[in-house]
């Protein structure tokens, strides 16, 4: 080999290993700006996420102080107004909507009352939790009936097993305080003891979830609980529950052949409950978010934001 191949043998060797140290720089640069991209876009979600918590904070202090301006004798107006429908926020100019719903809090029995046992005073209100409870495993053939109330009555008892890190809120409680901690006992249940039944039954027409709620306040209860309630034929209450110009449950019990006198010690009667829940949802940024909170007695309390909806 002369010694013009050889220098052109060198060039070409210098060239490739340019070009070798080019593409390693190149593909350092491409993943590094993947990164800083990836980093970019979550510093601009989690700044969204915080200025739509703020926001939430705004709009649950505007709520709580629009509530309060009302009169007592006027809540029971207002919040019967919300229980029928979601309410509807939004500028002429469409930059701002939001969407406000309530529901009464003790419009069912409470879950914790299947641990009252032991409490004479609460013996009207454990035996009928009891009744509706084993009504309901009978009707959804439910397979281990007894075990599903185990795990229900140890979470009640303070174990706290079955609430999530994202809700440690809730173990500072004791008892069941949300469908979502009841829900984590029921998905419990179903996968020890592969019985997906469990799941099916309609929790929520006939259990509440709040530890406030002492009494059942009737008046808003589902159909199907009225109709357990008072022993009458669930079509009628129906009937009855869908008529806007309805009388009062305890017309409608008397006129049905029912002793509404009867569940004086386990429901709210005449009065008015003031014990809601409540959620909101809210557009920020093109992203929809929620939060909610508890309404009773006039104070606000357990607010939760539940970020992205």
């Amino acid at each position: 080999m002369d010694k013009t191949d050889s220098n052109f043998s060198n060039i070409k060797h210098k060239q490739a290993f340019a070009l070798l140290v080019t593409l390693s720089v190149l593909s350092i640069i491409s993943a590094l700006t993947v990164i800083l991209l990836s980093y970019f876009e979550k510093v601009q979600h989690d700044a969204a996420d915080t200025t739509a918590l703020i926001q939430a904070d705004v709009f649950y202090a505007d709520i709580l102080e629009t509530f309060n301006r009302f009169p007592k004798k006027n809540k029971k107006r207002l919040f019967s107004f919300l229980y029928k429908r979601p309410i509807p926020l939004k500028t002429k100019d469409g930059r701002f909507s939001m969407n406000l719903t309530c529901k009464p809090s003790s419009n069912g029995i409470n879950i914790n009352w299947l641990g009252m046992e032991n409490k004479e005073k609460m013996q009207d209100a454990f035996t009928f939790a009891q009744v509706v409870f084993d009504m309901l495993v009978q009707e959804y053939s439910l397979e281990d009936g007894d075990r599903l109330l185990e795990m229900i009555l140890e979470e009640i008892g303070g174990k706290n097993q079955f609430v999530t890190k994202e809700n440690a809120r809730l173990r500072q409680k004791k008892g069941i305080i949300s469908y979502q901690q009841f829900s984590n006992i029921v998905k419990s249940y179903q996968i020890e003891v592969d019985d997906p039944k469990a799941s099916r039954i309609p929790w929520k027409k006939y259990f509440t979830f709040s530890q406030s709620a002492n009494l059942i306040d009737a008046e808003y209860s589902s159909p199907e609980l009225i109709s357990v309630l008072f022993d009458i034929d669930l079509q009628s209450v129906k009937e009855w529950h869908s008529d806007p110009k309805r009388s009062s449950l305890k017309s409608f019990v008397a006129n049905n052949g029912g002793d509404y006198s009867a569940r004086k010690s386990i429901i709210v009667g005449s009065k008015f409950l003031p014990e809601s829940k409540c959620q909101v949802s809210f557009k920020s940024s093109g992203t929809t978010y929620a939060f909610g909170f508890e309404y009773i007695k006039g104070e606000a309390k357990y607010f939760e934001f539940y970020g992205k909806k």
